[in-house]
């Protein structure tokens, strides 16, 4: 509700100061390109991104939270700093709009005229201290491990009627082969307090449950259920990116030292087969 309202706040301020103000500048942004870091050459893995939106900022007041592309009206004149921040839908929840931590800003300095428009083309490239670990099923050994009570397992795939650029991991499953449970070979120190994210590629045409396994030398596993990746429909299936941030699961999972990333998933009730593909899974922290 709070969201609800501070958007709505904004919509009729700016509605407002339209009306009131005729001869506004206009600001216009288009979506966002994400570039490689010369400082982190084969480090950052597939350039892929869903930012989404923009957090605005002119002369370091802040204008608002937008989708990408956009047209806005700014009532400031003459040459002044722009600042624009790359933000994602935290865990796929379009109502929240969280800056990526883990990118640079886009910043430029313009001179902003009543009545023009002014267009801006925002690049932006990961973060030269981000801390990477991937999988992106390049290598020869996958990084992912099946259950032993799995039914069926991952393959490695690279159709270019799915996926245009590279390989990729996927599950097919049926009346027989009904469920898939995985989990990753490596374990990963993640940090506590401190903003890590995990980034996952995926097209599927059956649901699949995220989750984050806590280990701990004094109990046994505790596998965190997290995100849970509807199924598309397979008329209108397409290639996806969610942005899913675990520091709060890290700070709850006291006693772990470290941490496993889990995949769970079923038949889906009432079909005969369904799907799944990732590709590009990211854990990322400083």
């Amino acid at each position: 509700m709070r969201i609800f309202l501070y958007f709505l706040t904004i919509v009729l301020l700016f509605t407002s100061c339209v009306k009131n103000n005729p001869d506004p500048a206009w600001l216009e942004v288009n979506q966002w390109t994400l570039q490689s870091n010369p400082e982190l050459v084969n480090i950052e893995g597939e350039l892929s991104h869903n930012f989404s939106d923009a957090w605005v900022f002119v002369n370091d007041k802040v204008i608002g939270v937008f989708e990408v592309p956009f047209k806005i009206p700014i009532l400031q004149s003459g040459n002044c700093n722009i600042k624009l921040y790359p933000t994602v839908r935290n865990n796929g929840i379009a109502a929240t709009k969280k800056i990526y931590p883990f990118v640079d800003r886009y910043e430029i300095n313009l001179n902003l005229v009543q009545n023009e428009t002014l267009t801006i083309d925002p690049v932006t490239k990961y973060n030269e201290n981000a801390q990477f670990w991937i999988e992106d099923f390049e290598d020869a050994a996958l990084k992912i491990n099946t259950d032993a009570t799995s039914a069926t397992s991952m393959v490695v795939g690279n159709d270019p009627q799915i996926m245009k650029w590279n390989r990729y991991g996927t599950v097919t499953l049926n009346e027989i082969d009904s469920s898939w449970i995985a989990y990753t070979s490596e374990e990963l120190a993640l940090p506590k307090g401190q903003e890590v994210y995990w980034e996952i590629d995926y097209y599927n045409t059956n649901a699949l449950t995220t989750g984050v396994i806590a280990l701990s030398n004094s109990s046994a596993p505790k596998n965190n259920e997290f995100i849970r990746l509807n199924d598309q429909a397979l008329s209108s299936v397409k290639w996806k990116k969610i942005y899913l941030d675990l520091k709060e699961i890290v700070i709850s999972s006291s006693g772990s030292n470290s941490f496993l990333l889990s995949f769970q998933s079923k038949l889906d009730q009432g079909e005969s087969e369904g799907v799944i593909v990732i590709d590009n899974i990211k854990v990322i922290h400083f």
